[in-house]
């Protein structure tokens, strides 16, 4: 139960940086990549707060044996560069480009009654889904194969 409520609380306090910040607001966002335009610089220091934060985080959290509710970090372990990544990153940056929303924005424009938010998380939880349904895809075919 701990485990639920750290989420829920971590969470909550990412979606109000979120909110607080204006990044729910995609106007604010597209303004960013509009350098010609009406270029607005604040997502920038957004994210250069945000890696601070996340690197002396990870200084201070990495020094621990272990998570306080786990046995183990969960820490990435390949380094090579693979077709879904690849394929992945480029797809969720033209998609940020296009609709001014990634996934840590859409979900509190939710709450804050951005319409488009809706149409953007159901695409995204459909991509999410047609991405494991061809990556489960391949497998068996190449499961098949080895057989």
């Amino acid at each position: 139960m701990a485990r639920i409520v750290s989420a829920l609380v971590i969470g909550l306090v990412f979606g109000s940086g979120i909110a607080l910040s204006g990044m729910a607001n995609p106007a604010k966002v597209l303004n960013f990549f509009d350098f010609a335009g009406t270029w607005d610089p604040s997502l920038g220091l957004v994210m250069g707060g945000a890696l601070i934060v996340t690197a002396i985080g990870y200084a201070f959290v990495l020094r621990r044996k272990a998570p306080v509710f786990d046995r183990l970090f969960h820490l990435p372990t390949r380094r090579d560069l693979d077709l879904p990544l690849v394929a992945g990153s480029a797809i969720f940056g033209i998609g940020w480009g296009v609709t001014g929303f990634c996934p840590g924005g859409a979900i509190p424009a939710l709450g804050l009654g951005h319409g488009d938010a809706w149409l953007f998380v159901g695409s995204m939880i459909a991509g999410i889904a047609l991405a494991r349904l061809v990556r489960h895809s391949l497998a068996t075919r190449m499961t098949a194969k080895v057989v």
